[in-house]
């Protein structure tokens, strides 16, 4: 079983300026909630316990937001509010094992992953973005590892991606894949391609904020080249399928939301509005009156 997760909040968050520069958009509320939570509540509903968080200067405030304020504690409860006591707590409950480390210079999604090595083991692991949502029944990193394990059976040193199919015009903005289609929801992916343009695209199946991975990828990682400052994630998961370790891409079922620019963040907010009941008749009563 899969029992650690890596999540990289380390970027600046620059499509989300101005209040990023004094907040993480990791914990940016949406509704009531830091988007993180949600990606933490993914992590813990898929039966994972481990959550290392690859942070930067500035972003502490995510740990802390996880971890007990035994100050905030004394003062709800020698107030007698319970409500909001057991709110805090089942916050500071979520995870059972937190680490962090920190990755003092930007250098790109691949060295943020590479980061966590000495936490992470010898054992396959999972990463998740911080500003991917998925809202789906089962909850898409356990429809992943599900997948993974049956793999499991047929292949060892393999890894999955999750995908999504995007518009055309957008595969631009992503890593994009081409393969071999093994099922409705299953690709063995030959070939990775970060941010083509609509000509040089092998397809339009993006990758999402959703990987498990063989530890493996580690020797990758730290072979690639820095390309304008950064080492990319795709390049090692390129070597490592040119080397004949099998990277399979899954087809989740769910719906993204991409928090990490405002109008993907707006999306995000309307999507969770609508699912709660009394938020849904306010915006309808909003609606009604423009």
């Amino acid at each position: 079983m899969i029992r650690k997760a890596v999540l990289p909040v380390a970027g600046f968050g620059t499509r989300m300026l101005p209040v990023t520069k004094v907040i993480p958009k990791e914990l940016l509320p949406l509704l009531n909630r830091p988007v993180i939570e949600y990606v933490v509540d993914e992590v813990i509903a898929s039966g994972l316990d481990s959550l290392i968080f690859v942070i930067s200067y500035g972003k502490e405030a995510i740990l802390d937001y996880f971890d007990i304020d035994l100050g905030l504690k004394k003062f709800l409860k020698d107030r007698n509010k319970e409500a909001l006591l057991k709110l805090v707590e089942e916050v500071e409950e979520k995870i059972k094992y937190l680490s962090s480390i920190r990755q003092k210079i930007p250098q790109g999604l691949g060295h943020a992953v590479l980061m966590s090595e000495r936490l992470v083991g010898d054992e396959p692991f999972a990463v998740i973005l911080g500003d991917d949502l998925v809202d789906s029944d089962i909850p898409c990193l356990r429809q992943m590892n599900e997948r993974y394990l049956e793999l499991s059976s047929k292949t060892r040193e393999h890894s999955i991606i999750a995908l999504e199919e995007v518009p055309l015009e957008d595969v631009s903005k992503y890593g994009i894949i081409d393969g071999e289609r093994l099922s409705d929801d299953l690709i063995l992916i030959k070939k990775v391609v970060e941010k083509p343009s609509i000509e040089e695209a092998p397809s339009n199946l993006s990758i999402i904020g959703r990987y498990i991975f063989d530890p493996i990828i580690f020797k990758y990682l730290k072979e690639i080249p820095k390309i304008s400052g950064e080492y990319q994630l795709t390049d090692a998961i390129q070597k490592m399928i040119e080397d004949g370790y099998p990277v399979y891409g899954y087809l989740f079922q769910g719906k993204r939301l991409d928090t990490g620019n405002p109008k993907g963040f707006f999306e995000a907010t309307l999507h969770y509005a609508l699912k709660d009941p009394a938020l849904r008749e306010v915006l309808r009563s909003f609606c009604a009156n423009l």
